[in-house]
């Protein structure tokens, strides 16, 4: 089986969850899939950024790495930055200039 159709046994999955007619069973197979899902996601992300590093010391590109990973080139960007979440790690604009010494006006 292919990549893309393994993916698509989990959509049709959802697909199913969202069909379940009793609106409380519903939820419950919702929250069950939503909590596998967030303890899934930080490995992935690990793995993805491991990934990424990995291919631009072999001398891939960011855009490269985007297009081989089917994400954006801002997204490899901040995985080779260490960044994660919604920018809640990323340094504040003052603190980049204090660590790259004053800047020129």
């Amino acid at each position: 089986m292919s990549d893309d159709e393994e993916v698509q046994r989990v959509f049709d999955a959802i697909e199913d969850v969202e069909q379940i007619a009793d609106p409380e069973a519903r939820s419950r197979a919702r929250a069950k899939i939503t909590a596998k899902t967030r303890q899934l996601s930080a490995r992935w992300n690990a793995e993805r950024a491991e990934l990424a590093v990995q291919m631009q010391g072999e001398g891939e590109t960011v855009r490269g790495i985007a297009d081989r990973l089917g994400i954006k080139a801002g997204t490899v960007q901040d995985l080779l930055r260490g960044y994660k979440g919604s920018g809640l790690n990323r340094p504040l604009v003052a603190e980049k200039d204090d660590a790259d010494g004053p800047s020129e006006k």
